[in-house]
């Protein structure tokens, strides 16, 4: 498998065992040979991240103020 993802057989250990060292183009290639590559999508929706989207929340503004018209 190592071979198939282009990846040292020491980083396919570090990605079966979920080194967040490791980057996220080695693990895409890792889902890729397996096939799992439909997998991705959930790593960059929003939606599974509930606490990332809390954290953007509490950094939108409270208020929105409209600027002034010069009418």
């Amino acid at each position: 498998m190592a071979e198939r993802a282009f990846i040292s057989r020491s980083t396919l250990g570090r990605v079966e065992k979920g080194d967040p060292g490791v980057s996220l183009g080695n693990y895409a290639a890792v889902l890729f040979v397996l096939g799992l590559t439909d997998q991705l999508k959930n790593l960059v929706d929003a939606n599974n991240d509930p606490v990332g989207r809390a954290l953007e929340e509490e950094r939108l503004p409270k208020r929105i103020h409209r600027p002034k018209s010069h009418e």
